[in-house]
């Protein structure tokens, strides 16, 4: 009889991660992004120069950035919108650090987040093109 709970317990606590697992949207895992859908809007405010990216459509969602500028340089970024995906929540940290140590768009992929960081990317270099 101990023996049964034991592989019951074991075998639930062994399918948990199956019940967890989200799939991705589409199923694919493609890497081209859909073309953006949203313009980029400027504002200024006290902090500097504040410019939305595009929206852009990904196979696992859609992503958009907000940047600040102060001068020509960028201060901050913020994600208007993200997948919501594991890999995604890691990643963002991670982009956000490198655009602001690269003052661009000219960053590495994060592993592992390989849709989002191009969509991150793209929403990014809208921003700054837009920021003229």
């Amino acid at each position: 009889m101990k023996r049964a709970i034991s592989v019951v317990a074991l075998s639930v606590a062994g399918l948990i991660p199956v019940w967890r697992y989200e799939p991705s949207i589409g199923g694919t895992t493609s890497t081209t992004a859909e073309p953006a859908t949203t313009p980029s809007a400027t504002s200024s405010t006290a902090s500097g120069t504040v410019v939305k990216g595009t929206t852009v459509n990904t196979d696992k969602g859609p992503v958009q950035v907000q940047v600040t500028f102060s001068g020509d340089r960028i201060s901050a970024v913020r994600m208007l919108q993200q997948p919501n995906h594991p890999q995604t929540t890691a990643a963002v940290p991670v982009l956000i650090a490198e655009t602001l140590k690269a003052q661009s768009a000219d960053i590495d992929t994060v592993s592992g987040a390989t849709i989002t960081s191009d969509g991150y990317k793209e929403s990014l270099q809208a921003a700054i093109d837009a920021k003229g």
